[in-house]
């Protein structure tokens, strides 16, 4: 593996896993742009590693009193934080749905399966304008303390959509945010906080792949070092990027992307 395909596979992570443009998307189709190898499930899950690391020093805060609120609970004291034992358990009710189909999808081979241009050109331009839609009619009522497991449950199950590649797992999960009435800010927050165990998950579930069976293609620790600092450098400037950008404006550029991206894939696919 050369070091510019590294460095493209790496920051293309980085970049797109915290914004609403699906990252699993555009890793499907570097390949088929460039030609590149196959790069591995072990750089996969060095680059995944990379992106959970930035999300959990980025709200290093919000992750610290989210454990220490579990801790104090499996303690059975009765003076641990409220607000934050609140927000973990949301986060947890919310990544169920996706492990339970994202489990369900890698046993029968499904995501394999909807792997293709033409996939993820209609899942960019139906969700991207999903994406509009609800940021530009949903009124901002709802800040992050006001997140009920209700509310946690509904964005959960948007999120299984994110296993049809191009659909963009913040980006449905932004959607959905945004349509149960939160501020842009607060459905990005959110958003994030759920990608810490989906990214695990996700990790896990890779090296169980790749545990069972052969790759021809593994990266070299070399490699991986790389890749998984270059995705940490890449996500952190992305989230702190994404977070500035919601506090002052739209969604609006991200959805503009989206659909001019689907527009060319589907052209090249139907020409």
């Amino acid at each position: 593996m050369t070091i510019l395909q590294i460095i493209v596979l790496a920051v293309v992570q980085g970049i797109t896993e915290f914004l609403p443009i699906s990252s699993s998307g555009h890793l499907i189709l570097v390949p088929e742009l460039t030609d590149w190898p196959d790069q591995g499930v072990m750089m996969d899950v060095g680059v995944h590693v990379g992106t959970l690391l930035a999300v959990i020093l980025y709200f290093r805060k919000d992750v610290w009193r989210m454990f220490h609120a579990f801790g104090q609970m499996l303690m059975l004291r009765k003076k641990y934080n409220q607000p934050e034992r609140h927000l973990m358990l949301a986060v947890i009710l919310s990544t169920i749905p996706v492990i339970i189909f994202g489990g369900l999808a890698s046993m029968y081979d499904i995501s394999d399966m909807l792997r293709t241009t033409e996939v993820i050109g209609w899942t960019s331009i139906i969700f991207g304008i999903l994406l509009y839609w609800y940021d530009v009619k949903s009124p901002v009522k709802l800040n992050i303390s006001e997140l009920r497991y209700g509310h946690a449950l509904i964005i959960g199950f948007a999120q299984v959509l994110s296993l049809i590649p191009g659909t963009s797992r913040s980006g449905i999960t932004m959607t959905a945010a945004r349509g149960l009435g939160f501020s842009r800010t607060a459905a990005a927050r959110f958003s994030m906080l759920m990608s810490i165990p989906t990214i695990l998950a996700a990790a896990t579930l890779q090296l169980l792949d790749y545990a069972t069976n052969t790759d021809t293609n593994s990266a070299s620790i070399t490699e991986l070092l790389w890749g998984t600092g270059l995705s940490f450098v890449s996500a952190l400037v992305a989230i702190a990027a994404l977070l500035k950008w919601l506090e002052r404006s739209t969604m609006t550029p991200f959805v503009i992307y989206r659909v001019l991206l689907g527009v060319t894939l589907l052209y090249f696919v139907y020409q």
